[in-house]
């Protein structure tokens, strides 16, 4: 049996769509699965699209319009929006009650003017002047007719009277409002006032004219404004649109707002795409913005910019902008929530800092590698800490630090990390390179044990926090600042084992729980090599002089893209570019955790460590870290000593002051052999010999023995020594 065949009429779209309305005409260009059907013949489909004889083809079309209000659409925006009219009322309370003398004066003004027209009106009914005309007239007649005499007579008879009746009942009146004067004068202040304003008011919208305006017209000045057609023609002043070339406005290519321009928050907001016809795309209106800012009368750093993907209903040529009123990235820091956190597990998303809207920026860590970048002074490594710093609050994440600098900043963690190498002299390189290859160790045997274990508990062959917890396979965090220090103290051979080490452990580390956490000053090919940091997966960078740095943090590439570091200026402390992915990006004002809090943090992961039994390595056997956690006080000298010491038994006198000035500049920038001698002394050490014998040279020093003698009994036994 033939299945019958539907017979179907394949309509002109565009001819079809031109004779729509103009509200017809705000649909969706692809038909939905109520206006097609499908009809098989010969088993091919023929497609059936808005029948001509189907009256409500027109209206089964859903349009792409949002059915809220742009403001609306989700509790931050309407938040946003309820904060936006409070400092505008707050904003017309301030410009109002600093007038309110001037307007008070002003009221005086408007109330004795029409206090003069009030008077005016009515003295021509006081004086009985419709009287008085008539009479007047009567008598300006030359000759009068007897009639007219009578008339007359009795007209000014009546204009008497009248007069000196409305004569009684002004002064009656005067009288009385003498009276009541006398008695508001006796009367109450506050009486007084309310009788005041309850008689200047009206008398004052008496006197008021048509130009009269009592208030003063206050408009909120707007530091920035945006329109649809400056938003045209700046994208045409940066060659992203057709110029007129002698043809109307009107017929020049245009972008399409699917929202905006609005207020937005401190700023306007805008969604657009590009016309077809111009093979212009959004990357292209990205790698314009400091032109687009210059046309908009902005700093570009004011401009933030990014593509509208598919997932968001975007597309290749749909660009989202928001131009602040002024820079975003300016004002007090914000306290990091780390900052009075218990605990934090590693596994969850970092708290990092807000973008220029005060959207919240979460990076996850686990899996993937980090690298900072950009000039000295702007906040890399407080930034950098930021994430080095969650893992503290995670008992079950074991931190390997190196600090090429050798000064304060990494300090604290000697209460914590199970490795901790500070500068870039011989010994301290030797152990960075020791500290790799027991990292390397660790990986390939957690690789072993990973392998072995049965998918029901392993099943992507990476850890878990279950596995973590079974095991005892605490999360490696390996935190290396200022890298450029160890690259460049390096003899040409252990520099390329240092860097094959540390790009294995980046690249293949993730999976078995390493975290890297990687700083330089100076990325460039010689500081910080390409293989090093390409195959790192999040980046940030803090100011840099110029695109090329920019792009040698970030990746090649992405300053054209929009993910440039060169626009931030000097005042940018703490601000930077984050990239997340190949086209993610974000500028970031990062979270504040300054070194007393960072100190604070460290102790607070060394208890947690102690409660769960993790503490181990340098932090578990560091006689310093012990007395600041049982609360003896050491001397400071003998602290820092201990410090510059950490990787030698014994130093030289030079090499050590060399290190104390590293540490603390200030306070030990003038020390000589002699001051050191007698502080140490003072401090309760013990020489066994002013002499020390290192790498086969004799020369004046310390062992380090001598200084841990220094420590109470109870510390160094709880230290392990």
């Amino acid at each position: 049996m033939t299945e019958p065949v539907i017979e179907a009429t394949v309509v002109d779209l565009d001819e079809h769509r031109a004779a729509r309305t103009e509200t017809a005409a705000l649909v969706l260009d692809k038909p939905s699965p109520v206006e097609s059907t499908v009809a098989e013949e010969d088993g091919a489909g023929v497609d059936v699209v808005d029948l001509p004889g189907n009256p409500l083809a027109d209206w089964l079309i859903v349009p792409d319009m949002p059915v809220l209000p742009v403001w609306a659409r989700s509790p931050k925006s309407i938040l946003d929006n309820v904060t936006a009219l409070g400092r505008l009322i707050w904003w017309h309370t301030r410009y109002h009650s600093v007038r309110t003398p001037k307007y008070l004066f002003k009221t005086v003004l408007l109330a004795a003017r029409g206090f003069y027209r009030a008077v005016k009106g009515l003295w021509p009914t006081l004086s009985a002047q419709e009287q008085s005309a008539t009479v007047k007239a009567l008598r300006a007649q030359s000759k009068l007719r007897p009639e007219d005499i009578e008339l007359a007579a009795r007209h000014q008879a009546a204009y008497a009277e009248r007069t000196r009746s409305r004569k009684w009942r002004f002064g009656l009146a005067a009288t009385g409002v003498a009276a009541a004067a006398t008695g508001i004068m006796l009367a109450d202040p506050l009486l007084q006032a309310a009788i005041a304003g309850a008689v200047t008011i009206p008398l004052a919208h008496l006197g008021r004219g048509e130009e009269t305006r009592l208030l003063d017209h206050a408009a909120p000045p707007i530091r920035v404004d945006m329109s649809a057609q400056q938003l045209n023609d700046a994208l045409r002043a940066a060659g992203l649109l057709k110029s007129g070339g002698g043809k109307d406005e009107k017929d020049l290519p245009r972008v399409s707002c699917t929202m905006g321009p609005v207020r937005d928050g401190r700023g306007w907001s805008v969604i657009f795409d590009m016309p077809r016809g111009g093979g212009k795309t959004a990357s292209d209106v990205l790698a314009k913005r400091e032109v687009i800012a210059q046309e908009l009368g902005v700093d570009e750093i004011q401009v933030i910019m990014s593509r509208v993907r598919a997932v968001n209903g975007g597309n290749a040529g749909r660009v989202s902008m928001w131009v602040s009123d002024d820079d975003p990235y300016l004002g007090t820091p914000n306290p990091s929530p780390l900052e009075k956190a218990d605990t934090f597990s590693i596994w969850e998303p970092v708290p990092f800092g807000q973008d220029a809207r005060g959207t919240r920026i979460n990076v996850p860590v686990m899996w993937q590698s980090m690298f900072f970048g950009g000039l000295p002074r702007r906040g890399k490594t407080f930034t950098q800490r930021l994430l080095t710093a969650a893992g503290l609050l995670d008992a079950y994440v074991r931190h390997y630090v190196a600090d090429g600098k050798g000064g304060a900043d990494w300090m604290p963690m000697k209460a914590v990390a199970h490795r901790l190498v500070m500068g870039a002299e011989d010994d301290a390189i030797d152990a960075l390179k020791a500290m790799l290859a027991e990292l390397l160790a660790e990986m390939e045997r957690r690789f072993a044990l990973l392998r072995d274990l049965p998918t029901s508990v392993c099943p992507e062959g990476k850890l878990t926090p279950e596995i973590v917890a079974r095991y005892n396979l605490p999360v490696i965090f390996v935190t290396i600042d200022e890298l450029q220090e160890y690259f460049t103290a390096m003899e040409r051979e252990d520099r390329e084992q240092v860097i094959n080490d540390l790009c294995r452990i980046a690249r293949r580390g993730p999976a078995a729980g390493f975290i890297s956490n990687f700083a330089s000053q100076r990325p460039d090919a010689d500081s910080v090599p390409t293989k090093l940091r390409e195959i790192i997966t999040i980046r940030y960078s803090t100011q840099v002089v110029d695109r090329a740095s920019s792009d040698m943090v970030l990746g090649k590439g992405k300053a054209a893209q929009g993910a440039d570091a060169s626009v931030l200026s000097e005042e940018h402390k703490g601000v930077g570019v984050l990239v997340t992915g190949p086209a993610s990006y974000v500028t970031v004002r990062a979270d504040y955790l300054d070194g007393t809090s960072f100190a604070a943090l460290c102790r607070k992961g060394r208890t947690l460590r102690e409660q769960a039994g993790q503490l181990t390595g340098d932090a578990a056997g560091d006689v310093t870290a012990a007395a600041d956690a049982a609360g003896v006080a050491v001397p400071p000298i003998v602290s820092d000593v201990l410090e510059v010491m950490r990787h030698s038994p014994r130093m030289f006198t030079t090499d050590l002051l060399a290190g104390l000035v590293n540490i603390d500049e200030d306070t030990y920038g003038d020390f000589n052999a002699e001051q050191l001698a007698a502080a140490l002394e003072s401090a309760g050490v013990k020489r066994t010999s002013k002499q020390v014998k290192i790498s086969g040279s004799n020369g004046a020093g310390y062992q380090r023995r001598d200084i841990e003698a220094a420590v109470p009994a109870e510390i160094l036994l709880s230290a392990g020594r």
